[in-house]
């Protein structure tokens, strides 16, 4: 039991909320190509990002596993990201930290559901059983590349103008 609920039913929530966290980050980042604010998604986005972090320690472990690094670095890199953007206004070189630590914490999101993808859905595990075979190796550097591209565009082209008072 995790929090007064059976493990499959946290897992699942678990799950729907870092699915939510992708999609809505998916959104806040073509936003940045756009150079669009978005404060609506990209509230869903950092809160669904911080609590999928979150309740990834809430799973019972008995030692520090690969998860847990990934769910701490994501923590660090989402508060940086929330100072940037709420503490500072993305004033100067905050800017660049908001930008680079949401497209950040948002492939680290990714990187996890293609691990994840591999682990759990026979067709892809069968590929890469133990997640150091070449299919999923190929498939993790594919997804590096395309958030390293996302995340220089992304610098580049998020430029909001000032924030409106409403």
């Amino acid at each position: 039991m995790v929090l007064g609920m059976s493990l499959a039913t946290f897992t699942a929530l678990h799950v729907v909320i870092s699915l939510i966290a992708i999609a809505t980050g998916l959104v806040v980042a073509a936003g940045m190509l756009s150079a669009s604010r978005l404060p609506g998604w990209t509230a869903v986005f950092l809160i669904t990002t911080v609590l999928t972090s979150v309740t990834g320690f809430l799973f019972p472990f008995t030692q520090v596993l690969p998860s847990h690094i990934v769910g701490a670095i994501s923590l660090v890199v989402l508060a940086l990201a929330l100072l940037a953007l709420y503490g500072k206004g993305l004033a100067g070189s905050w800017r660049g930290v908001y930008v680079i630590g949401s497209i950040f914490a948002l492939y680290l999101n990714v990187f996890v559901l293609v691990v994840q993808s591999f682990l759990k859905i026979p067709a892809l595990n069968r590929l890469a059983p133990t997640g150091s075979e070449p299919p999923f190796l190929a498939v993790q550097l594919v997804v590096l590349a395309l958030f390293i591209w996302l995340g220089v565009q992304a610098v580049r082209r998020f430029h909001p103008g000032p924030a409106r008072v409403v």
